[in-house]
Formats: structure tokens, sequence, C-alpha cells
């Protein structure tokens, strides 16, 4: 089966337990990410957006859960699966922070199995979230997004992308690729307003980077377009410039957040 019929099925899997958990309470379910934003590369994760009419009850946050711990991964043509659940009225009319109800992904997963299910929490994210989502138009379910969310000013975009960095600075040295990537995107999506797929962010801050900060970030690219997590590495010389690199871009983050 080609990759390509693996996502279509994990995307089947992921829609028929949405369906079984929350029936007619989903207004709509939205495909995005690098989906849609130029295509899955081999560690991509599968990201979905389901938009629902409340928020879950105890027991649909346990079934959502342990669906999603059977049909997302890393193993067994699995993708790691990315979803978000969002109650309607916490984002339309919108406001900032938006709210979440309900986030799952593979890097909480011990967090997961460990403490239960995810709760509602504040999640400034969404704000990029739901402009990738209305980009891409990309329904599983339900009308269109632009139907259903409203638009995201740019300003909470702005502010959402750059109040992310220190999270992510916290991470560089478990989630390396990732890290230098996602900052790459922020750096791009602040300077030009638009929001591109990490690949082609990482083509956009190669190109104003000094000689010396490119390197890491050439790699990371390469690491994106070519192979899973388990085949990242990272040589002694290249893992030294990891740090300078990243407080280099965050600097430029600084800069044009006015932080």
């Amino acid at each position: 089966m080609t990759d390509t019929g693996r996502m279509e099925d994990q995307l089947r899997a992921v829609m028929t337990l949405v369906d079984d958990v929350l029936g007619p309470e989903v207004v709509g379910a939205y495909l995005h990410g690098s989906a849609v934003l130029g295509g899955l590369r081999p560690a991509s994760d599968v990201d979905v957006l389901v938009v629902a009419r409340r928020s879950l009850a105890d027991g649909e946050r346990r079934a959502l859960l342990d669906g999603l711990l059977g049909v997302s991964g890393f193993t067994g043509g699995l993708r790691p699966v990315e979803l978000t659940v969002v109650e309607q009225s916490a984002v339309r009319p919108w406001r900032y922070p938006p709210a979440g109800d309900f986030l799952y992904g593979e890097w909480l997963r011990e967090e997961f199995e460990a403490a239960g299910p995810p709760r509602p929490a504040a999640m400034p994210d969404l704000a990029i979230v739901l402009t990738m989502v209305l980009a891409g138009d990309h329904p599983l379910a339900g009308p269109p997004p632009a139907h259903v969310l409203d638009p995201v000013p740019y300003g909470d975009v702005a502010r959402a992308a750059a109040a992310g960095v220190p999270e992510l600075l916290a991470e560089l040295a478990e989630d390396t690729r990732n890290v230098l990537l996602t900052l790459a995107r922020i750096w791009s999506t602040l300077a030009t307003g638009e929001i591109r797929a990490k690949d082609a962010a990482a083509a956009w801050a190669l190109d104003r980077l000094p000689p010396e900060h490119r390197p890491v970030l050439e790699h990371a690219r390469e690491l994106y377009l070519g192979s899973r997590y388990a085949d990242e590495a990272w040589s002694a010389e290249l893992t030294a410039r990891v740090g300078p690199h990243a407080e280099h871009v965050a600097g430029e983050i600084a800069k044009l957040s006015g932080r």
C-alpha cells in the first residue's frame, strides 16, 4: 500500500472514532498542517481539527483518548495523529487567547497514559491552527471551515507564534529537528504574514541567515524532507551549532514581535 493509501486509511479510522464518540455533536472536521500546506513528509503528523457543539463529557474524553492511542503512532505504517477538539462557542466569535477542549499528540502519550485524558485549557496556538484550517479549506466532515470559524486577526497569529518560543527552546535538545523548523516558520510568519510549510519556511530563513547559522537549518530541512524521527542523526559539529543558531533565530523573532 502506498503512503497516501495508508494515510487515507488512518484518516478514516480517526473520523470513524470521532463519529462514534461525538456523532451529531460534530459541527465539522478539517485536515490541516503538512497534508494541506505542501504534502506530508516522512515524519509529518496527520493534523485534524474537530469543531464540536459542546464540551466533551468525561466518558467521551476517555473513549477518544483510548481510540487515538490505537490509531496513532510511529510503527506499523502509522503516522502520529494530532487531534484538536474545540467547542465552537469558544472560538466563534473569535477572541484571544482561545480555549481548546481536547488536544492529543504523540508527544503527550506518556502523560495521558499516566494521568488520563486531556482537559480543556487555554491554547494560544489555536490562532495558528485555525488560520491553517481556513487557508487549507479541506473538510473531512461538515461544511467548509469559513462557514464554521471566524478569521483570526494577524496580530493574534503573530502573538501566538511568538508566545510559543520559550517552550520550543526548552525542547531543543529532545526535539531538535522540529524545534528548529518551527522557529524558522515563526520567523517567516512574523516577517511575511504567511504560514508556510516547514520546508518552505526553512528555505525562506536560509536566505536570510548568516553563513555560520545555515548548516544547522539545512540539515534539519534535509531530515524533514527525507527521514523519519528514528533515523535522525546529528554530527558533533552540527550539535555544537544548534544552540547558537536557535538563539539567533529567537532574537530575530523577538525583534519582529517587540519582545
